[in-house]
């Protein structure tokens, strides 16, 4: 019997590959949440303050099966809630802020909404404004906060920035608008 062996060579002017690659999806060993378990747990969990159901390898709002009994925990969000250590950040500044927030709040619950729709562990932690023309979002995960933004820049233009701390697995969006933009 002849065995072949297949080579493969990356396309021409294709980056080279950096990192371990398992389950295909790069894995980054730098990118260390905290709070992220560090296995995948058997069986069904659910979190004790969110309700929040663990099986099948992940988070779900779905009720745990009946002839199984559940262990009772506390989920990744809901233990950076109590501790209020938030993964990411949305800071949106400018004059037009304040003209706008109600809108601008509804627009990132909306989008909170359908995020956690899919993803239970994808919240809002805070809304809050520490001065004038200023609003801040903390989430307790790193990609929402991107999401809003994006959403907020389609809707209200307006400048977006996105800075990603690789060490402290956290992420801080900008977004600013001036009044004289809007008009």
């Amino acid at each position: 019997m002849t065995r072949t062996t297949v080579v493969s060579r990356p396309l021409a002017g294709a980056a080279p590959r950096k990192g371990p690659r398992h389950s295909g999806r790069a894995q980054l060993d730098s990118l260390d949440d905290p709070y992220k378990q560090s296995k995948k747990r058997r069986g069904v969990a659910v979190c004790e303050q969110c309700g929040a159901t663990y099986q099948d390898g992940r988070w779900q709002w779905s009720k745990a099966p009946a002839e199984q009994e559940a262990e009772w925990i506390v989920c990744q969000a809901c233990h950076r809630i109590h501790d209020y250590y938030p993964a990411g950040e949305l800071i949106l500044s400018g004059a037009y802020v304040d003209a706008h927030r109600n809108e601008i709040v509804s627009l990132a619950r909306h989008q909170e909404s359908a995020e956690r729709a899919e993803h239970p562990l994808n919240r809002i932690m805070e809304i809050g404004s520490a001065t004038p023309g200023t609003l801040m979002i903390r989430t307790t995960d790193i990609h929402l906060p991107k999401r809003i933004g994006d959403a907020i820049r389609h809707a209200h233009g307006g400048t977006l920035r996105t800075h990603f701390d690789k060490q402290g697995y956290f992420v801080r969006v900008t977004w600013r608008h001036d009044a004289e933009e809007s008009e």
